[in-house]
């Protein structure tokens, strides 16, 4: 029975996912990342992560991005949260100019979360995001405003399960996030839809306040006239406290 709950997890991440039927562009990168939450009181906390993306086939840094927040407990298993997020983006013009577009990002999220069967937390995230980007490209500098919604949903299954309390051990992880644009839409890519990131993890959890994960995320990005399939090879830390 808890292996049918599992799967049926399973089943429902993947089918949030959008259908890759055009997609026109491969690209392959490495993510690293780190995930930090902090209980401060009964109803107050923090949370940062910090992430380094690279550019195609890792030729060179493309993304930093920085986001913290301050987060209110309503119980153990549901936090609300209001958080700044800044994110730095570098490209380069078939002339080999490098160009850079910064983005100032104000979000609010609500995350719950439950058990599935009396080992798999299963969370879901909702995040709506006020965006603020810039481009410097080809000489400009435009600036424009754009809000995005994403709703995410991750799996964290014990591998050998030894009680209620999930503490230490092997886990899979298994998520998926997508993206809409719900303001400015033409401003970003002239489409509702902006991407999705399905993902699978192996990771282990070394104690209640530490986990470290590697896997594999699909990111499928729309943009305005094309599609681009991004294999991303990612590790992650998680530290809790």
């Amino acid at each position: 029975m808890q292996l049918k709950k599992q799967l049926s997890i399973f089943i429902v991440l993947l089918l949030a996912a959008p259908a890759r039927l055009l997609a026109q562009d491969n690209q392959f990168s490495g993510w690293a990342a780190i995930f930090h939450s902090h209980k401060l009181s009964e109803h107050w906390g923090y949370s940062f992560d910090g992430q380094l993306r690279s550019h195609d086939e890792v030729s060179y840094l493309k993304h930093i991005l920085l986001r913290p927040s301050a987060n209110y407990y309503f119980a153990k298993n549901k936090v609300g949260a209001l958080g700044y997020a800044y994110i730095a983006t570098y490209g380069r013009t078939p002339a080999n100019e490098t160009t850079f577009r910064p983005e100032h990002r104000i979000w609010q999220q609500y995350t719950y979360t439950h058990k599935v069967g009396k080992h798999t937390a299963l969370s879901h995230r909702l995040r709506l995001e006020q965006r603020f980007l810039g481009n410097t490209a080809n000489g400009k500098n435009d600036n424009y405003f754009a809000q995005r919604f994403r709703y995410f949903a991750r799996a964290v299954i014990p591998m050998k399960p030894d009680s209620d309390v999930f503490t230490e051990g092997t886990f899979l992880a298994l998520q998926n996030e997508a993206f809409v644009n719900v303001q400015n839409k033409n401003k970003v890519n002239k489409h509702f839809f902006d991407q999705n990131r399905a993902y699978v993890a192996v990771g282990y959890r070394f104690s209640k306040a530490f986990d470290a994960e590697a896997g594999y995320l699909n990111q499928y990005i729309k943009q305005a006239d094309a599609y681009v399939v991004n294999h991303v090879a990612q590790l992650a830390f998680y530290t809790r406290f």
